[in-house]
């Protein structure tokens, strides 16, 4: 009995800017800054591969100073309507039901509700009403691999079922209006809002990539690296300057042995399906391929189209390289990188 990624869907808020229509914004917000201030925060988003991000709301409410209340209700409103879009999306490529799922798994960092995400979920689409739920709240841009980690031990246990894991983010709702750190500018540059779900099924026959393994690896002494700070005004962004330096050295230790385990190795590998954290995080991991013949263009061309969506983004990526036609055969790395600090992978074959 094996595990297969059955679909994927994306769905995106409905307001968007390029990168470029952004700087008459930072105008405003920066005004009385130094000036020289001024020019390295335009530099930083300029330089930020982003071409364009998604938001769940338009860039005046983006830089207007609001409540964490304001925003948080903002983010449970267009966020479960986002969640259910992909879920939907999902189902109908995958020529299901909303009664066809057993177990859903929500994964979300950038707001709190309780009840979680899941539970409109399964009303909006009458799901069933003994299926299993997990809201994973606190796992950041890991998030996405983790929860399709934990659907991956549920259905090896439990042949014939299938989950579905959603993934739903509004790093926009986490913009600090009266934050000028370099964590918050920095993560205004790189991140957007925007919602995947994938459906996994242990049914024989079904079709889609089999995963072969998968594994979570934690750095120590590393918590400060990643994260959010709960203030008066919201999540403020958590973000060290050493990460990309910090995920160079552990690099080898977290893919080498983790493929050897499974009579592999990266020269085999033929799909990587990485989180783009940001262009650093890119440029860091393109250098320790450097040579080897392998790319990271699908990862690089979500970052630039749509911005770091947190735990989302590598589920867009995973749907990229699905619509292609991937030969029989090949196999495929998932990983990405969270707080705590930690990496997640999954090893797929075609």
């Amino acid at each position: 009995m094996s595990v297969k990624i059955q679909s994927v869907a994306k769905a995106l808020p409905p307001y968007t800017r390029p990168t470029s229509e952004i700087m008459s914004y930072l105008d405003l917000w920066l005004a009385g800054q130094d000036e020289r201030f001024i020019r390295k925060v335009k530099k930083i988003f300029e330089n930020a591969a982003v071409d364009q991000r998604y938001s769940i709301m338009n860039a005046e409410e983006v830089f207007r100073c609001t409540s964490f209340e304001e925003k948080n209700n903002l983010y449970i409103r267009e966020g479960t309507e986002l969640g259910r879009r992909c879920l939907q999306g999902a189902l109908d490529k995958a020529g299901l039901q909303g009664g066809d799922i057993d177990f859903i798994i929500t994964v979300s960092c950038t707001g709190f509700m309780i009840p979680s995400m899941d539970a409109y979920l399964i009303n909006t689409l009458q799901m069933r009403q003994d299926i299993v739920r997990l809201p994973v709240t606190e796992m950041g841009c890991a998030a996405g691999v983790s929860g399709m980690i934990y659907a991956y031990n549920f259905l090896k246990a439990n042949p014939g079922k299938r989950a579905a894991v959603v993934a739903v983010e509004s790093p926009t709702a986490t913009f600090q209006h009266q934050d000028f750190s370099m964590a918050n500018i920095v993560s205004a540059a790189i991140f957007g809002d925007g919602a995947a779900c994938v459906i996994l099924s242990s049914h024989e026959e079904d079709a889609g990539p089999a995963i072969v393994g998968t594994e979570m690896y934690h750095f120590y002494e590393a918590t400060h690296l990643m994260g959010f700070h709960l203030s008066n005004s919201g999540l403020q962004m958590v973000l060290d300057i050493a990460v990309p330096e910090q995920i160079a050295a552990h690099f080898g230790d977290i893919i080498h042995p983790f493929l050897a385990r499974h009579g592999t190795s990266i020269e085999e590998v033929n799909q990587l399906i990485f989180h783009p954290g940001g262009r650093k995080i890119i440029q860091t991991v393109e250098e320790l391929f450097a040579g080897s013949g392998k790319n990271i263009d699908d990862t690089k061309e979500v970052l630039r189209l749509y911005g770091n969506m947190s735990s989302a983004t590598v589920l867009y990526v995973l749907e990229r390289i699905l619509e292609k036609e991937v030969p029989a055969g090949d196999k495929g790395l998932m990983l990405s990188f969270g707080p705590g600090f930690s990496a997640q992978r999954i090893l797929l074959q075609w």
